[in-house]
């Protein structure tokens, strides 16, 4: 279905592993865009963004305000797919395949303190590499290839990528051009979370879509003007289209009813 600029498939959680797994065993690689209100607001005022989002080979609605987009158009989005969670769950299934993974992004020490979690939790599981890359890197010619070479070198099967977008997506390209056989997650916080630098919301918290305030609590000074001022009125207005998208598809069909029963009263 399509949320502003960029379109967004319906699938599970479960659907996104099951086609990561397919993709290995083929010798296939691609992309994940977990797509929250943030990467939705950024890609549609910029169409160069939302080319870029639509490169990649899944784009997942990673935020409540875009499922309830979905379902308020008429398209029911099954569940909700984070990138937090992601990284959980391909890592469970990449230790199941025998498969390797790769952790890039966040601060010195993250990265490993998050491989080290990982492969504690889901045993089998195998760290090719990580890095946490010094800021400003990607700005840096010599920065970006040394972040590309080092994931080329080690040749993962699943490469987390937690610098946040559109950066770690534009590094992603990189990535891919470099070591395209790889599946690469473009996870934000994913890393930090599982290194255990601060917790996520409480599950009934998630469901009912107030994760953003628990990470606002946490992190007011980084987040509140993203939140507060640019997400907040995007995602109310973003809801009211769906809204108005879902009432002109009710009177369209309505309208279609009642000329049908129109036709049909005329030749009777």
């Amino acid at each position: 279905m399509r949320v502003g600029a960029i379109e967004v498939m319906a699938v599970t959680e479960a659907a996104v592993a099951e086609q990561v797994a397919l993709g290995w065993s083929r010798g296939e690689g691609g992309a994940i865009v977990t797509a929250n209100v943030d990467i939705v607001r950024a890609a549609t005022r910029d169409p160069a963004l939302a080319a870029l989002v639509a490169r990649f080979e899944l784009v997942v609605a990673d935020g409540m305000p875009v499922v309830w987009a979905g379902r308020l158009a008429g398209v029911r989005l099954p569940e909700r797919v984070t990138g937090a969670s992601l990284v959980h769950t391909l890592a469970r299934r990449a230790a199941r395949d025998g498969r390797s993974v790769y952790l890039l992004g966040g601060e010195p020490g993250v990265p490993e303190a998050a491989a080290r979690a990982l492969a504690g939790r889901f045993p089998g599981l195998r760290v090719a590499g990580t890095h946490a890359p010094p800021f400003g890197f990607d700005a840096d010619r010599d920065g970006r290839r040394e972040a590309v070479r080092r994931v080329a070198e080690a040749r993962p099967d699943l490469v987390l990528v937690g610098l946040g977008f559109p950066k770690q997506e534009r590094l992603i390209e990189d990535l891919r051009a470099a070591h395209p056989r790889a599946w690469y997650l473009g996870c934000g916080a994913g890393i930090a979370m599982a290194a255990g630098r601060f917790r996520r919301a409480p599950a009934a918290l998630q469901r009912v879509g107030g994760e953003w305030l628990h990470r606002l609590v946490l992190e007011p000074r980084r987040l509140a003007r993203r939140y507060l001022r640019d997400d907040a009125p995007f995602a109310v207005a973003l809801l009211a289209r769906a809204l108005l998208a879902r009432a002109l598809l009710v009177r369209s069909r309505v309208t279609r009813a009642l000329l049908v029963r129109a036709g049909r009263d005329r030749r009777s």
